[in-house]
């Protein structure tokens, strides 16, 4: 089930519902190697489930979806139709996720949160899993914490943690639900710090964000979603600083 893209992501007419409410109204985005997209948006407007649905957290009802040369899902008369357990595990090779509250494992050490992962799926030695998670946390700014747990750190640390888990894995992609919604002002600055670095070695990245300041600074290319539908699009800097559609223009500046 594989089909050649241009596209490091390629997501075509995306459509999901929970019982009768319509989440997600054919949604189309792409993105390509190297470009961060931000997408903003009111609360309840289908950010998060747009994501869940990218990183196979939640099927879609209909729609396509692909990463590079693996489909993961064609449209076929208006149903998503997925591929075989192991077409999508290759797929899940792809791509990261850094959830909102972390999601680390409480009993496991820092080191340990990083390195399982890498060995059970990548068949990397334990020797290597360390080294790699050992530069990954000083590149965090997180020396000297191997052998934590995440109760012991910050908010802050522990979505840096969780970064650098994701990390481990060298995905294609990486996503971002609202990364420092947990956070205090004070923590966010280290967290979107090291998310801005990443932008500048060229990593791909999603970012469901509020952080409008970061996004115009930071993304290549800003969705504006509301309603399950994009409702405007384009260069973040154009969108953020010069919205052309009066809904855009309400939510930004109720958040200004």
């Amino acid at each position: 089930m594989t089909e050649q893209s241009q596209h490091l992501v390629d997501l075509s007419n995306a459509r999901k519902s929970f019982g009768s409410t319509e989440v997600l109204k054919s949604i189309s985005l792409t993105v390509d190697p190297g470009e961060v997209l931000a997408i903003i948006g009111p609360s309840g407007g289908g950010k998060s489930t747009l994501l869940r649905c990218c990183t196979l957290l939640e099927k879609l009802d209909g729609g396509a979806l692909s990463y590079g040369d693996c489909t993961v899902t064609r449209d076929v008369d208006g149903v998503a139709v997925y591929g075989s357990k192991d077409e999508l595990a290759r797929a899940r090779e792809h791509f990261g996720l850094v959830f909102q509250n972390f999601n680390l494992f409480p009993h496991y050490t820092v080191m340990r949160n990083l390195v399982d992962a890498p060995i059970a799926v990548k068949k990397m030695s334990r020797e290597d899993a360390e080294r790699k998670a050992i530069g990954l946390l000083e590149r965090m700014g997180l020396e000297g914490k191997e052998n934590m747990v995440p109760c012991e750190l910050s908010g802050g640390q522990q979505q840096r943690v969780a970064i650098a888990r994701a990390l481990m894995l060298d995905p294609d992609v990486l996503f971002f639900d609202e990364p420092t919604s947990a956070l205090d002002p004070e923590l966010t600055k280290g967290v979107l710090r090291v998310i801005r670095s990443l932008a500048e070695e060229h990593m791909t990245m999603v970012i469901v964000t509020h952080e409008m300041k970061f996004a115009r600074d930071v993304a290549d290319h800003v969705i504006f979603m509301d309603g399950g539908v994009i409702v405007e699009q384009g260069r973040a800097a154009e969108v953020i600083e010069n919205p052309q559609h009066e809904r855009t223009k309400a939510f930004l500046f109720t958040e200004e």
